[in-house]
């Protein structure tokens, strides 16, 4: 871990900068948040719970400009599509492709994490080509503006996005973090594994102990974090994620909409005429998905570990999208070595 500065160096390197910097392409003109009183009372806060100093913190968000384009982004996520739509923005021949590449260029860094982690590479390389292309579509959003506008412009989730300000500017004086620099997307989420700040500062691991957790240029921490990301929540080795399902009659429509949980009984299941195509459930709760096609519904079964990659990214479509993606590379790239001279 990097030795953390005092948060004054930090904000005046920042106020420095501002100087130098040029406008960010697509925000708003500065909409002087200092003028507002919730914003005066969360940066007393900040100084009261954390030693923050009072000027600094007023002349940063006296510069913050509000992203009137993340408040346009945030109300049409990818997660609004059908399955069918949804699918074809991350199951890709380019991104199967890459996701093969990005295996190869990093397999020791990978094998050390599936290792140390238990998580399968697959997995851990998905989760990186579905966020972020393997790094190289990280964000374009400036965090710190984005997470200002979200916890003061955004009244369905104002809590949560502050409370990520907070841990963002916590993370900037920890890390000690150029936060002029730092671009993630339209929710705040930074790096090739587009962590939140909270999430950056609990699960982010300094992979090849070099002194420091970057998430942006480091593949080893990025992909031991994204490991260990997993392993906190529960991944089980060794188990399955999902399996399709087949239905008959129309009872099988009681059992949609239960969430994301297991909370369903094999049992259960079959009563409502709900089978797994090409496999047998052992005595565990499961969860289960109907996915929109253009002509037809999918059906499938969730188990466990399906349900630990929704704590990513809190939606069935992402956690389908990681588990196919993960199968297309891991049988790419079975095809390749089983090419090679």
């Amino acid at each position: 871990m990097s030795k953390a500065i005092h948060p004054v160096l930090i904000l005046n390197l920042f106020l420095i900068s501002l100087c130098c910097a040029t406008p960010v392409q697509g925000s708003t003109a500065s909409s002087d948040y200092t003028a507002r009183k919730e914003i005066r009372d969360f940066i007393k806060d900040l100084v009261k719970n954390h030693g923050f100093n009072k000027p600094d913190l007023t002349a940063l968000f006296a510069n913050v400009e509000r992203q009137d384009r993340v408040l346009d982004a945030i109300a049409r996520p990818a997660e609004a599509k059908p399955w069918h739509q949804y699918r074809d923005i991350f199951i890709t021949p380019k991104r199967i492709a890459g996701g093969v590449q990005f295996w190869n260029e990093n397999k020791t860094i990978l094998r050390q994490a599936e290792h140390v982690y238990g998580i399968p590479i697959k997995i851990i390389v998905a989760i990186i080509g579905v966020e972020t292309f393997y790094g190289r579509r990280m964000g374009k959003y400036p965090v710190l503006d984005t997470l200002t506008t979200l916890g003061f412009d955004y009244p369905p989730r104002s809590s949560f996005f502050r409370s990520e300000l907070e841990h963002f500017l916590l993370l900037a004086r920890e890390e000690s973090l150029d936060l002029s620099t730092i671009k993630g997307s339209y929710a705040g989420a930074m790096g090739q594994g587009q962590f939140i700040p909270s999430s950056f500062r609990r699960y982010a691991v300094d992979f090849d102990a070099d002194g420091k957790r970057d998430l942006w240029h480091n593949n080893a921490d990025a992909i031991g974090s994204v490991a260990n990301y997993f392993k906190r929540h529960g991944w089980q080795p060794g188990s399955p994620v999902a399996l399709s399902a087949r239905t008959t009659g129309n009872a099988y429509k009681k059992l949609l909409g239960k969430g994301m949980k297991p909370s369903i009984s094999p049992a259960t299941l079959s009563s409502h005429g709900i089978s797994p195509e090409q496999a047998e459930l052992s005595d565990q709760k499961v969860a289960f998905f109907e996915f929109e096609l253009q002509t037809e519904n999918q059906y499938w079964i969730g188990l466990h570990n399906f349900y630990v990659i929704t704590r990513y990214n809190h939606s069935p479509l992402y956690a389908m999208a990681v588990y196919q993606l993960s199968q297309e590379i891991a049988q790419a790239r079975k095809r390749n070595l089983a090419r090679a001279p």
